[in-house]
């Protein structure tokens, strides 16, 4: 045995020493900025398949996610879609988040009508839509609501009409001390260069991205087909200086615990080089593993290459 300890060993036991500070805030104050690259959280739609099919509900997830060893979750409307103004329920929910000593991260909003519709009436009415969504963020004690740039048009005329509804939305959320991100999630918003460009015209410090790993597809009906899809690491990379979230998309994994579609070493360096230390989140989309099996598999991953960034 030796007195001293190895560089690999020393790392671990940082990374082991800032990851018990996530559920002091005080204690981490006192940490160093950047003690990890990043953390992990676990995004709701991982467990899709269980929620559709009622073997778990939006009040089980946080006992579903520490189950896993995750200590941040991240929700997804549509699970508990009528109970936005239900301070009941949402107390229910920050009862199970705390029992189970897990963070709120954030609510994906999706179904709330386009915020860059072209009939201002509409567009508006969106925005409302959407109100109810902060003031549950707000209760929840999350940080953002993600939303979509929904729009249609031309690439500028786009880009005008999503940024309009999203400032709107954005000077909302601010009041309440809530974030507006929007993911890169079909259409032009999963061209990153066009996404980038929305958050230069809405140009409030509230607003920004969530950068997904794999929904760099522009036109779903063609996926088949090369040219329907932009490049996910130039994506990525063109979104992160407004990231607030990041979302690590999967699918499957090969013999030595790789995503099959993304070299999460890569897009993971991209995503630190851009310095991003928050949260990034697991979203297990797959059909080869169960739910909770891909999961944990893209935890493993995330896990791994964080080692090897902090390593250098």
């Amino acid at each position: 045995m030796h007195d001293t300890l190895t560089r690999r060993d020393a790392i671990r036991l940082g990374l082991a020493a800032s990851a018990t500070t996530l559920l002091a805030p005080a204690a981490l104050a006192r940490q160093p900025k950047h003690a990890m690259p990043y953390t992990i959280s676990l995004a709701q739609w991982s467990l899709h398949k269980l929620l559709f099919a009622d073997e778990i509900s939006n009040l089980d997830f946080a006992r579903e996610a520490r189950a896993m060893g995750f200590d941040a979750i991240e929700y997804v409307n549509a699970f508990f879609k009528d109970k936005a103004r239900d301070q009941a329920y949402l107390a229910q929910m920050n009862t199970r988040a705390s029992d189970e000593g897990v963070t709120q991260l954030l609510i994906m909003i999706d179904g709330e009508g386009a915020l860059g519709d072209t009939d201002d009436a509409k567009r508006a009415e969106a925005i409302d839509n959407h109100r109810p969504w902060i003031d549950a963020a707000k209760t929840l004690g999350c940080h953002s609501i993600r939303v979509n740039a929904q729009s249609s048009g031309s690439y500028e005329e786009q880009q005008k009409l999503a940024a309009d509804g999203l400032r709107r939305l954005t000077e909302i959320g601010d009041e309440h001390g809530i974030n507006v991100i929007v993911e890169n999630h079909g259409g032009f918003s999963s061209n990153g260069q066009w996404l980038a460009g929305v958050m230069k015209l809405v140009d409030h410090p509230r607003c920004g991205t969530l950068p997904d790993f794999g929904n760099f597809c522009i036109d779903w009906s063609r996926s088949s087909e090369p040219d329907a899809w932009y490049d996910r690491y130039k994506g990525v990379g063109e979104l992160m200086p407004f990231a607030k979230a990041v979302s690590a998309k999967s699918h499957e994994f090969d013999d030595q615990g790789n995503e099959t579609k993304t070299d999460y070493d890569r897009m993971l360096r991209i995503v630190v080089d851009a310095g991003y230390h928050g949260h990034v989140g697991v979203e297990y989309e797959g059909s080869k593993h169960s739910p909770r099996e891909g999961s944990s598999l893209t935890k493993a991953l995330l896990e791994r290459v964080r080692m090897d960034i902090a390593e250098g």
